[in-house]
């Protein structure tokens, strides 16, 4: 098998990071590759760094058309039949690509292979990595669901099932991934889990749109979630497994939504009981304490007495005095 394999790089102010995305394409063993870096009207010193790989890469200059608008334009531009995305701020393992390909020779009907990513926690201090698993059974409306499906720069893509759901949606400002996931899926297409891991996702700033306006990322989880609903219920594949794993994503939603709207985290549990009424709450999002309180009392009593709770935990043990100015 071999393929050509279009790795593609959208970037937007990514200075600090672009240099090492692209040299980690670069540096992958797979050799009939091409490497693509979109720059989206950064105003930084990215296209200065970007154009100093010369012809070892192919570059584009653009206005800025926000991250799917870019993921868009390099779809055009790739020649291979597999797409590998590689976001600026992240970077790939060098058997990253061929750990994957050669999964699909064994099995070439696959238009998607994910396999489990590599979190990277990064600050000025140092940084460590935590590896992501994705729980069997890999029911895709599950981890759908649940958001474990992983994040952009884990799968491999075939180039024409993207293009034959409408490519990346041009105004979805997060849950990105989430969202074209859904598409593919409803549209069929095949995706095989390959258990190797050779992407990293570098979580290092509170700028991004997922952390800067919680809000509207909550809203656009929710649609997702009400989508899968509604297909899973039209086409009669909503299995009780499935319709608790939407019940539970809305429910972590409404836990974090009640930070800041306790009227919208009221409405999303409305939607739970509505679809399940006999619904309990599990995992980290549910502690023990907070399951019962929730059970006999209701999520609102249990909101109430998890927020004493936080207060309280303050109080006994307040910042260290260097975050108190």
């Amino acid at each position: 098998m071999s393929e050509l394999v279009s790795i593609l790089i959208p970037c937007y102010n990514g200075e600090r990071w672009i240099a090492q995305a692209i040299e980690s394409a670069l540096a992958q063993t797979w050799t009939p590759k091409e490497v693509i870096v979109v720059d989206d009207g950064s105003t930084d010193r990215s296209l200065e760094v970007i154009r100093s790989f010369e012809d070892r890469i192919q570059n584009e200059a653009g206005t800025h058309r926000g991250g799917n608008g870019a993921r868009n334009r390099l779809l055009e531009l790739a020649r291979g039949e597999w797409v590998q995305y590689l976001d600026a701020d992240d970077y790939l393992l060098p058997a990253k690509i061929a750990q994957q390909m050669e999964f699909l020779a064994s099995h070439p009907d696959y238009d998607v292979v994910f396999g489990p990513i590599t979190l990277e926690y990064w600050s000025e201090q140092g940084a460590h990595r935590k590896l992501l698993p994705i729980p069997e059974p890999h029911d895709l409306w599950v981890l759908l669901a649940s958001w474990q499906l992983p994040q952009t720069g884990a799968p491999i893509w075939r180039k024409e099932a993207i293009r034959s759901v409408g490519g990346w949606k041009r105004d979805q400002p997060c849950c990105q991934e989430h969202e074209i996931y859904l598409r593919l899926i409803v549209g069929g297409k095949r995706f095989g889990y390959c258990p190797a891991s050779g992407a990293v996702y570098r979580k290092w700033s509170d700028g991004t749109v997922c952390r800067r306006d919680i809000a509207e990322v909550h809203r656009r989880r929710l649609a997702i979630e009400q989508a899968a609903e509604e297909h899973l219920r039209a086409t009669q594949q909503l299995t009780p497994k499935r319709l608790r794993a939407i019940n539970q994503a809305r429910f972590e939603t409404a836990r974090s939504a009640w930070q800041y709207d306790p009227a919208f985290a009221r409405r999303i549990l409305r939607e739970v009981r509505e679809t399940d009424p006999q619904f309990r709450p599990l995992g980290p999002a549910a502690p023990v304490a907070y399951r019962l309180a929730f059970n006999w009392l209701g999520f609102e009593t249990a909101e109430t007495l998890a927020a004493t709770k936080r207060k309280a935990a303050r109080y006994c043990f307040p910042p260290p005095l260097t975050q108190l100015h």
